[in-house]
């Protein structure tokens, strides 16, 4: 069998034009698409470099990607930059990569690329930079123990050191000093809840949270910057802290330690019923305010005055003139009586104490003491602002206070 004879690949197939009278060949056969081969060399043909030159110039390109996922080695780069800028036969590919090169180095000249090689060689054989920051210890105790019914004048001296350095930054490195304190806060606050329900019971035992006042100051709308409020301090009331009733006050800050309550500024309606009651139960409030033990605990008053009722009430008035109106009150007439207690906002009362009554083993007793001075006078502002179901039916106060009105009319007469 012979066989079929094949046409040279170096035989060039010069296509036939189509013309009108030479048709095309029939589509049964198929074209060739070979590339047709010549004698000349094309002027883009690179002569085959030997395997090894090959293999290794593939392995240098592989590795000078700037894509590559590994960072490229330094040294590699520079030569093949170098080599580059002396060969004159690189084809535009290798121009391509050099320009790549450059722009990766943020377009660095030819003569300065060795020279950053050295600076970051420098920065990396350069000891890495450690800023210490001293981190200040906690105070030592002075062989004084924390107990739970005394504050330790650690607590104390940091207060005082938070209002010579109220910054966030000071109150953040003091961090384990300011949690020591306010631990040592929180234990006071806790054995003194239990003497004040023992005092007055309408008062219940609520968590810390609730009767304590945060340290963080609002500043959004003050023209104090400072952050944190110098002290410590709680406010004891059947719904803590917060809400309509009158509550107990103590406030701790080295130099202006005291305990208070009352009423602070309450809102329109409970204001009204105040005033409501100013005018028709004068001789309730004379009554609470003449009480021997409020009287000579809150109302700094000389001893021939202390029986005047008028300097008494006057007293109490002028403790409260802070936030008090300028002119009389709409709806009351302007010779009133009572026109002092009228004009009040705040019905508020407080006794100033010394940093060691809060230090002192036995100095609970003397805070307590203030606070049972003033549970008379609490319970008669909750009577009024927050009356408990049959307060309002106290009929001998009522028929003694219209007496008393009867007594002062036939008087003016």
């Amino acid at each position: 069998m012979v066989g079929r004879k094949r046409k040279s690949a170096t035989v060039a197939a010069e296509p036939q034009p189509a013309t009108p009278e030479a048709p095309a060949s029939s589509s049964s056969r198929r074209r060739s698409v070979r590339v047709a081969s010549t004698g000349k060399t094309s002027k883009y043909f690179e002569e085959a470099k030997p395997e090894s030159e090959s293999e290794s110039e593939s392995q240098t390109k592989t590795k000078s990607k700037p894509n590559s996922a590994r960072r490229p080695s330094k040294k590699i780069k520079i030569a093949e930059f170098e080599s580059a800028s002396d060969d004159d036969d690189d084809d535009d590919d290798d121009d391509d990569e050099d320009d790549d090169f450059k722009e990766a180095h943020e377009g660095a000249p030819e003569g300065h690329v060795e020279e950053s090689e050295e600076e970051d060689d420098d920065d990396d054989d350069a000891p890495p930079k450690v800023t210490f920051i001293p981190i200040p210890k906690l105070r030592d105790t002075g062989g004084i123990e924390y107990a739970d019914d005394r504050i330790h004048p650690n607590t104390l001296a940091f207060l005082k050191d938070l209002k010579a350095n109220n910054r966030r930054n000071w109150l953040k490195s003091n961090d384990k000093e300011y949690r020591r304190a306010l631990s040592d806060w929180e234990t006071y606050v806790a054995a003194l809840t239990e003497k004040i329900i023992e005092a007055d019971p309408t008062v219940p035992e609520l968590p810390f949270k609730d009767v304590n006042f945060r340290i963080y100051r609002d500043i959004r709308f003050s023209k104090d910057p400072t952050p944190y409020k110098p002290h410590f301090s709680a406010a004891f009331s059947r719904t803590g802290r917060k809400g309509p009733y009158a509550c107990y006050y103590v406030h701790l800050e080295p130099g202006h330690c005291y305990v208070g309550g009352g009423l602070w500024h309450p809102d329109g309606p409970a204001l009204a019923k105040l005033r409501a009651s100013i005018d028709e139960r004068p001789e309730r409030w004379k009554r609470v305010l003449m009480d021997p033990t409020f009287r000579d605990t809150f109302l700094a008053l000389p001893a021939k005055k202390k029986q005047d009722e008028e300097a008494v009430v006057r007293a109490f008035a002028d403790k409260n003139k802070e936030n008090a109106l300028k002119t009389r009150p709409k709806g009351f007439h302007p010779e009133h009586k009572h026109m002092d207690l009228l004009k009040l906002r705040n019905f508020t009362v407080g006794k100033k104490l010394e940093a060691n009554v809060f230090t002192r083993k036995d100095g609970i007793g003397e805070v307590v003491g203030a606070v049972e001075a003033m549970v008379a006078f609490i319970t008669h502002l909750n009577k009024i602002v927050m009356p408990d179901p049959g307060d309002d039916d106290d009929d001998s106060d009522e028929d003694e206070d219209e007496g008393q009105d009867e007594n002062d009319e036939d008087d003016e007469e």
